[in-house]
């Protein structure tokens, strides 16, 4: 996707850059799960450095009940910090948000939030979908751009239900993407699998307490499976084949997957580079 406003993009990393998804001389930076000071610093690790006005609303501080939102404004260093606290209700958020977009010509704001795993975490994964799709319906469209983190310490069903609510999905490793990229030319069956199950794959796998599990063993550890056990064999089958899993030596009869060989980093750098759209023709 070529680089233009009115964007909304996810970033997916260990940790992820979402300070380089800032263009505008304005941003308004929505902190869920970092430090204030440690994101002001990551300003300077970008190409650009600093925008000329941020204003931050910090949801990361715990704030106690029933205190009303403070803003300290620094205009020496153009930043104008909100502290909601943990607590806040999305809305409220939002509306945080809002006082510093509203005013500002159309497309002039960017609108950053790290993290949205930390969203997760703390509220649960319905939670943290329903906030992504809320600020697009505010934002998109008076923001220049809307960028999203999820750092890899966020849930798979996450990224794969997130991904629809935006423009483009940043951070693919390009080793992953060139498997995804092989898997889907030469077995497109298999791809589709692992496209729709990856990350209930990846629950499976990490909800299972055998080292060797066949497919069934490991769908049998799964709450409220969409799979089944041959359908998650598939999807096992292809994070082998792209190399986030092993099989356990020349087995007889159904597979068994060797799940100390399991490479979770390598199955979300996987599920990235799925959502980003990687062709599967």
């Amino acid at each position: 996707m070529e680089e233009s406003n009115n964007t909304v993009r996810l970033y997916c990393d260990d940790r992820p850059s979402v300070h380089d998804g800032g263009s505008a001389d304005r941003v308004v930076s929505v902190l869920f799960g970092t430090d204030v000071e440690a994101w002001r610093g990551g300003w300077e690790r970008t190409a650009a450095g600093p925008p000329t006005r941020e204003a931050i609303v910090d949801v990361n501080d715990i704030v106690r009940s029933g205190a009303t939102a403070s803003t300290q404004v620094m205009p020496n260093s153009g930043l104008a910090h909100t502290v909601l606290g943990r607590a806040t209700e999305r809305e409220r958020v939002f509306d945080a948000v809002d006082e510093h977009v509203d005013g500002a010509p159309s497309g002039t704001v960017d609108v950053l939030v790290d993290d949205l795993a930390a969203v997760a975490a703390r509220n649960g994964i319905n939670s943290a979908v329903a906030f992504v799709e809320r600020l697009v319906e505010r934002f998109r469209g008076r923001a220049s751009r809307i960028t999203i983190g999820c750092s890899f310490e966020g849930p798979a069903e996450l990224l794969s239900r997130v991904e629809a609510n935006v423009d483009a999905v940043v951070g693919v490793e390009p080793s992953a993407a060139s498997a995804v990229e092989r898997l889907s030319r030469d077995d497109p069956t298999t791809f589709g699998y692992v496209r729709r199950h990856w990350a209930e794959a990846k629950r499976g796998i990490e909800a299972c307490d055998r080292n060797y599990p066949q497919s069934k063993q490991v769908h049998a550890a799964l709450t409220n499976p969409e799979t089944t056990p041959r359908t998650l064999g598939a999807a096992l089958s292809g994070l082998v084949t792209l190399g986030a899993l092993e099989t356990w030596g020349d087995t007889v009869g159904s597979t068994r997957y060797d799940l100390t060989a399991y490479r979770p980093e390598r199955t979300w750098a996987v599920g990235v580079a799925l959502a980003a759209g990687v062709p599967d023709e």
